[in-house]
């Protein structure tokens, strides 16, 4: 991925890149909303997640966010083994429940600004999601996979949850 401070040029994709808030309860004004879950478990972190919650590997889901049946959102949180026996144990609890569950509905959770990034096209966070990503059109109508992310850090007495949500490029036919 390229530095935070990347910018797309389309004026609608910043504003879902920007958006606060819970992404899922903005997804729902605009249809149907479906979790799929692509993979849960103990896994080593990437980079950015190794500098943003100090360990080499812990707890990572990845899924997709289907708006009316089509991929909009792919999305990959992590934290530590310990934060998910601790504040962050619901998490291995949640099934195709959307994480927002967890995220916005108690006020001991804090979070950071949000970080925009480019994907660079056949890095291996790009090549990992993009594989999820084709595995899961299959046969459909070929959805594009995303080119840009979000990133920011929740936090819940003092344990970092990082969640990152790469946005398929037809979502700026919707308004954040």
């Amino acid at each position: 991925m390229l530095p935070s401070l990347a910018t797309p040029a389309n004026p609608k994709l910043v504003a879902w890149l920007h958006a606060d808030g819970s992404l899922t309860s903005r997804l729902r004004a605009h249809g149907h909303l479906r979790v799929v879950v692509l993979q849960q478990g103990s896994s080593p972190f990437w980079k950015q997640e190794q500098r943003d919650l100090h360990c080499q590997s812990g707890h990572v889901r990845e899924v997709v966010l289907m708006l009316d049946g089509v991929p909009a959102v792919w999305a990959r949180s992590a934290t530590s083994h310990q934060a998910v026996k601790g504040p962050w144990r619901a998490l291995q609890g949640l099934g195709n429940r959307p994480l927002a569950e967890l995220l916005f509905s108690g006020s001991r959770v804090c979070r950071s600004p949000l970080q925009p990034h480019h994907l660079v096209r056949s890095s291996p966070e790009e090549r990992h999601m993009r594989a999820q990503w084709d595995r899961l059109t299959g046969d459909q109508q070929p959805v594009a996979a995303p080119r840009w992310a979000r990133s920011s850090v929740f936090s819940q007495h003092g344990h970092p949850l990082r969640v990152m949500e790469a946005f398929a490029p037809w979502i700026t036919q919707l308004s954040a």
